[in-house]
């Protein structure tokens, strides 16, 4: 993905058989496609689950459930620069709008349950993304394109109301138990301690952002039986074998929402029951231990766990 500047937006997302993947800049005047008035990031009306009192004054709050977030460009595609004459101006105009609105069409995701396509932008020198899919592209009938100026107001749907970090973290945890740090004898003068001493342990993180955020795990054989916790947080089981060179991905992201093995094998009914729903596994803020737990005679067993600092805005 391209590294943007100050102010820029991307929209990107790969192909599908014959559909073509986007990976499309805007937002400023080099891009050719630039914002003539900020952008908007909004959200609908909540939908409460409040409900009167019994004859009586009143609601009894009930569960609120948020909308997704909407991003609304309103943008100039232009394209005044691009020669000397008119015709020469209207004919790259007419270019740049169907770049876009190729690019907006997005057939090779929308085409596919649940896939989101990736909208990142740079703001206040903070790199962040959201994910979704392109919605609106609205070129406004103007005298002016015959010159190269042609307006358009696009939108972005996004999955949910949050603003992720752009980079993406990992933490590699082993299911080996660290050195052992103790005494060693025989004992002399002066006494001796093994082991290293680290500020950090092995499977401790710090989540950032403002809101908890979704983890992926994924799980390296060979393991039986293997645990992931988050210490005093929650736990997730499974009731399955890897050998070595196998995997087990759990993504609870809200596009995802799968337990694969190898990447491609559902194994979600290999969840214990004592397991969260996928949709309750996030990552408070704050500092973190991972543990892996499991069989494993090798001691060569690992998992990752890789995440995204969420905001509550850009």
């Amino acid at each position: 993905m391209p590294t943007l500047d100050e102010g820029e937006w991307n929209l990107s997302y790969g192909s599908n058989g014959i559909y073509p993947g986007a990976n499309f800049t805007f937002g400023t005047v080099r891009s050719g496609f630039f914002l003539v008035d900020p952008y908007e990031i909004s959200t609908g009306d909540t939908d409460t689950g409040d409900t009167p009192m019994p004859r009586q004054d009143g609601i009894r709050f009930g569960q609120d459930f948020k909308p997704a977030a909407t991003v609304t460009f309103e943008l100039a595609v232009d394209t005044v620069g691009a020669g000397m004459t008119n015709a020469t101006r209207h004919r790259e105009n007419l270019a740049a709008l169907s770049v876009m609105k190729q690019a907006w069409d997005a057939e090779a995701i929308r085409r596919r349950f649940a896939a989101p396509a990736v909208l990142r932008t740079v703001q206040g020198g903070r790199a962040r993304r959201f994910y979704g899919r392109p919605r609106k592209f609205a070129p406004a009938a103007s005298r002016l394109t015959r010159k190269g100026h042609t307006p358009v107001v696009a939108t972005f749907a996004c999955l949910d109301d949050t603003a992720y970090d752009d980079v993406e973290q990992t933490v590699r945890v082993d299911l080996v138990p660290p050195p052992h740090r103790g005494l060693v004898g025989p004992l002399t003068t002066p006494l001796t301690m093994t082991g290293t001493s680290t500020s950090r342990a092995p499977g401790q993180v710090t989540v950032g952002g403002t809101k908890p955020t979704w983890p992926v795990i994924t799980i390296y054989g060979p393991i039986s039986q293997p645990v992931c916790e988050v210490m005093g947080k929650w736990k997730v089981s499974l009731d399955l074998s890897l050998g070595e060179n196998e995997r087990v991905i759990i993504d609870p992201r809200p596009w995802a929402r799968t337990v694969l093995r190898n990447g491609n094998a559902s194994v979600a009914g290999s969840l214990y029951r004592s397991s969260p729903l996928l949709p309750e596994l996030r990552l408070p803020l704050g500092t973190q231990d991972f543990v892996l737990r499991g069989i494993d005679s090798t001691g060569s067993a690992f998992m990752t766990v890789a995440w995204r600092d969420a905001y509550a805005y850009l």
